[in-house]
């Protein structure tokens, strides 16, 4: 039912302007906000959610995005996190399908549009909420508290809390949950007229976005609730249940009837074992949520392993926070209730609703959460706290506190708009991301095993040490910064240490696959071929097709002359993953090597039918046609290897060999000075060079 005009509407320090000029001052607002991260790269999640996500390939099956979850990861799987948002997968894919490949320009372009929509629509929705539903004779929607609703859209656009959603390419799920939810609501509100009369039509219509919004983002259900506050007739009440339940069933069964399993490291507080202190630490979380609202400037990509540090006893200082907050909410509760004005309690009800509802699944309260704080679930809360805001900003008073009033409420504005200028732009590469998060969470694990990851990636690996060592420090069972640091310490040959660390790794998650793997090679390294034997297979038996795994056991069995055993192995690898390069190229070899000719050349034909463009294979196969005496076609294997690298000092060097045996000794001496100018240390270049001009000088001297 629509209210009269907004009394106090006029009070608020805004220009009145027109419904489409409001809706583009909004839009470039949001704009302006991000657009410094348009040509950003891909960072923190959106390696696993896009990068390493299968489901985005043309080559995958479409129908795979409706059996797997939001990261490529089949949803009955164990380390499934059961969070199924197929709609916002399928809008990864046509990106990639797009730009013929993953550019992260165009994810992000669409991201900034997508927010630009969103707060474009807040204008109708803060509207609803405040002044009550009405349309003119056109059927559009009647604002009636036209600067409120402006005011409010103006602060959701650039509220700098929702970088992440934005900047960050996986927070598209919150942006298309966002825009559906809207969507729902403002069909639900064109199932009613002045005259109350309702359409069936019109809240299937509602309820059909609202799966649509859950497809995106599980948080998507809430609109109902925001929808149920708008009700009266027990029929609608009871088709929006019905819907909902529906809704919710289904997604149970795609979870697999069962929640997510997440670490103590996610979410430390839901495993305390105190029911007292879990209540209270979830409570601390939430007055910590409250104050990125209130003041957006402390933000950082992850808030777990101790970045939030636990409240173990009520003496905890801390404890004011969240008293803190239930006053205040039990003061707007208050107001919202009691007040006598009905536009007042209005616009103080559903702006809470708008606050607390889409917060609910991120609460701990209805499930365990796999996260402390997570600034990207605020996206849809923050707009009940611009309502709540913008409704704050009202100034009945003089004209001089009107003009003050105005003058705080823009210098917001530049601020929110600063602030989301200076965080987009650390959204742009995991570096500056990382050591954004260094003077926010200096106590987080996570964040240091990042900046050391992300150093160690740039070939940095001494810096990298030093915050890998800190990782460990603040998380001793850190076990993936223990096996990074071991890795580097493997590189830089101080393998006690590095084998300490990984059989700590090992000890502590027995099943850690990649850290058997890394302890098998330090301890071959060690000479504790045993060991290092089972390692490996404990490796495999813990990831079954682990083709890297069964490389490195090659090698191994190399190294002891176990032929056999080694080409098994590699075969092994290259079953699992018929592109492995390495794999084919030490088979080629070591049946060069064993004599084993025809095989080996067996071997490399096969290994160039899957990779034609290997010039390590052109090379290792060029050199057993050599020895066989198929001259012309090895000259044809080296000649293209050296096309595809031409600064290969071993293949000028074989290929000169080649010419040496096949009698042309002029390309074999001119291919020998090539070899020598890149390599001059080559062994045995220089020998078979010297070779050569002999024999050329006694040929040349031959002559009459």
């Amino acid at each position: 039912m629509a209210l009269t005009e907004v009394y106090w509407d006029h009070h608020i320090p805004l220009p009145r302007l027109a419904p489409g000029l409001a809706k583009i001052i909004v839009a470039l607002l949001a704009l302006l906000c991000f657009v410094n991260s348009y040509d950003g790269e891909f960072v923190f999640d959106d390696s696993e959610a896009i990068v390493n996500n299968k489901d985005l390939r043309p080559t995958t099956p479409l129908s795979n995005i409706w059996s797997n979850d939001f990261w490529g990861s089949n949803l009955s799987s164990n380390s499934s996190h059961k969070s199924y948002r197929p709609l916002t997968v399928l809008t990864f894919r046509w990106n990639y399908l797009v730009a013929g490949d993953l550019h992260p320009v165009g994810f992000h372009v669409l991201n900034i549009i997508l927010h630009a929509l969103v707060s474009i629509l807040m204008i109708d929705i803060f509207a609803i909420l405040i002044g009550g539903l009405d349309y003119d004779e056109k059927g559009w929607i009647v604002n009636h508290a036209p600067k409120t609703s402006l005011l409010a859209a103006m602060f959701f656009a650039t509220h700098p809390v929702h970088t992440e959603s934005v900047a960050g390419i996986v927070g598209r799920a919150d942006l298309l949950c966002a825009l559906f939810f809207q969507l729902s609501f403002l069909t639900y509100c064109k199932a009613f007229n002045t005259d109350e009369r309702f359409s069936v039509h019109w809240v299937v219509v509602s309820l059909s976005l609202c799966a649509a919004a859950m497809l995106c983002k599980e948080q998507g259900i809430t609109v109902l609730v925001s929808e149920m506050f708008r009700m009266g007739l027990l029929r609608r009440l009871a088709l929006m249940l019905l819907g909902g339940l529906s809704m919710l069933y289904a997604r149970w069964r795609i979870m697999g009837t069962g929640p997510p399993a997440f670490t103590e490291v996610d979410n430390p507080a839901s495993f305390a074992e105190n029911v007292f202190l879990r209540i209270v630490n979830y409570n601390y979380y939430y007055s910590l949520n409250a104050w990125l609202l209130l003041c957006p400037w402390w933000l950082c990509f992850d808030w777990s392993m101790g970045c939030v540090p636990l409240i173990k006893s009520a003496s905890d200082w801390r404890m004011v926070w969240l008293l803190l907050l239930w006053c205040i909410l039990i003061g707007l509760i208050g107001q919202a209730l009691c007040s006598q004005d009905i536009q007042r309690r209005r616009t103080l009800t559903l702006g809470l609703v708008l606050l607390l509802v889409p917060f609910l699944p991120a609460s701990n309260v209805f499930f365990r959460v796999g996260f402390v704080i997570a600034e990207r679930v605020l996206y849809l809360s923050s707009a009940g706290y611009c309502l709540l805001l913008a409704y704050k900003t009202k100034n009945k008073r003089t004209k001089n506190n009107s003009l003050l009033l105005c003058i705080m409420v823009l210098a917001l504005l530049c601020l929110y708009v600063v602030r989301c200028a200076l965080r987009s732009h650390q959204w742009r590469s995991e570096q500056s991301l990382f050591i954004s998060a260094l003077s926010v969470c200096p106590l987080n694990a996570k964040v240091h095993y990042n900046v050391g990851k992300n150093l160690a990636d740039r070939g940095n690996s001494t810096a990298a040490i030093i915050y890998y060592r800190e990782a460990v420090r603040l998380h001793p069972t850190y076990v993936h910064a223990m096996n990074n640091l071991g890795n580097i310490l493997k590189e830089k040959n101080e393998l006690v240490e590095a084998e300490e660390l990984l059989s700590k790794a090992v000890s502590i998650q027995p099943d850690f696959a990649a850290a058997w793997m890394n302890l098998g090679i330090v301890q071959n390294s060690l000479q504790k071929f045993e060991k290092a034997e089972q390692s490996y297979w404990n490796a495999i038996r813990f990831r079954r097709k682990y083709p890297d795994c069964y490389y490195n056991l090659g090698r191994l069995y190399a190294d002891q002359n176990r032929h056999v055993e080694a080409l098994n192995a590699w075969r092994n690898a290259t079953v699992l993953k018929p592109d492995h390069s390495l794999a084919w190229n030490n088979m080629v070899i070591l049946l060069d090597n064993t004599g084993n000719l025809g095989q080996a050349e067996l071997i490399g034909r096969e290994a160039l039918r899957l990779l034609p463009e290997d010039h390590t294979i052109m090379f290792s196969l060029a050199n057993v046609l050599g020895k066989l005496q198929k001259y012309k076609e090895s000259e044809g294997f080296f000649l293209h290897a050296l096309r595809i690298n031409p600064n290969a000092a071993s293949c000028h060097g074989n290929l000169a060999v080649l010419y040496h045996r096949w009698g042309k000794l002029d390309l074999a001496k001119k291919h020998y000075e090539y070899a020598l100018k890149l390599d001059p240390e080559a062994p045995g270049t220089r020998d078979n060079y010297n070779m050569l001009l002999r024999k050329m000088d006694q040929f040349n001297r031959s002559l009459p």
